[in-house]
This record gives structure tokens, sequence and C-alpha cells, in this order.
């Protein structure tokens, strides 16, 4: 594992933790010599995971879709900026870089960012790592989300357990080097409505 793709919040979030949480990952991922790639803005928890990575002598990578540049919130001192043009270009172009996933705490977006790279997992389009860093317990509800869709059979057993959870990022990425990918979604078509 040489890069690691951190999706968060634009937004620091109602707790310190967050940030706290955010800057404990950077240091971690620097101090492993993992490079960052992450959506290239200095705002929220984006920035403050960079801004640690930058600070401990890391590389951070960002991806950017143009209009968010101009807006004036790109990371002025990432190692690389790459503009894209969409959103979907730059999950994308993320997803290509890394060879794993870490989500911090965010909204809709990094939600979104999350259930896309879940998918191409359960569909065989990527067999790397994915985990929640689970600060201040923030992910709990998903965590219990994903175990309610397994118990209701709209999602697999083998996948209850696919995103790894921890709280500590060195602990998160210690199994992430172990991590074996579990087999591609099948479909059980004796059950087709």
């Amino acid at each position: 594992m040489k890069k690691i793709a951190v999706f968060c919040g634009s937004s620091m979030g109602a707790s310190e933790a967050y940030a706290s949480g955010a800057r404990e990952l950077g240091k971690e991922l620097a101090r492993r010599g993992l490079s960052l790639v992450y959506g290239g803005a200095n705002v929220g928890l984006m920035g403050a995971v960079a801004n640690s990575v930058l600070s401990e002598g890391g590389e951070a990578i960002g991806i950017l879709p143009g209009f968010l540049k101009n807006r004036e919130i790109a990371h002025p001192l990432l190692s690389e900026l790459v503009i894209v043009d969409s959103m979907h270009e730059r999950k994308a172009k993320m997803a290509e870089l890394a060879d794993g996933f870490i989500v911090l705490p965010g909204g809709a977006g990094t939600m979104d960012e999350f259930f896309e790279i879940f998918t191409w997992l359960q569909l065989g389009l990527h067999a790397k790592p994915c985990g929640l860093l689970n600060v201040n317990r923030y992910f709990d509800p998903l965590i219990a989300l994903i175990a309610h869709m397994a118990d209701e059979n709209f999602l697999q057993e083998k996948y209850r357990t696919a995103v790894l959870v921890d709280e500590d990022p060195g602990e998160l990425l210690n199994r992430f080097a172990t991590y074996g990918a579990p087999d591609v979604k099948t479909y059980d078509l004796a059950r087709r409505a």
C-alpha cells in the first residue's frame, strides 16, 4: 500500500473530536509513508487531514473539480493538485490512485463517496480495503444500517463486515495490511421476483 484515499467532510462538525481524529489520521499516514489522496480542499476535515499530513512531511494529493477551485477552496500547499471536470471524475480518479479507502465523518458527499466505493467492492470493481474511522462514534448509525441491510437480506452476509471499523487510525491501517476482499456479489436466481 502506498496511497490511501480519505473521504471526509468539508465542514469541521459539531465536536472538536472530529478535527482531532482527522489530524491523527494525517499524522499516522505520514508516519507510515502513505500518501494521502483526498478531495483537494483547504476547508473542514479535508483541510485538517491534509494539513496534518503536510506538517509531518508527507505527501498530499488533491483531486478537485474545477468549479470548486473557482470558489477558492483549493488547498494551496499540496504536493499535487489534479483538476477534474466533475464530481464523478473526482471519485473515479481517487479510486484509481488509491490502494485503500478511509472514511472520516462527513455529510451527504462523504456518504456518496463511501457507498460508491462499497458498491464497487461488492461488484468486484476493486478489492481494496475500505474502513470507517469511527471518530466520536460518528458511524454507529451507519454500522447499524449496514447490519440491518444484511438482516433484511438486502446485503449479502459476506459484506456485513467487509468494511473495517476502528476508532484508532493506526489499528485501522494495521487491519488494512491483512485485508482480504470478500468474493464478488452473487445472485440467488431461485428467489427472483
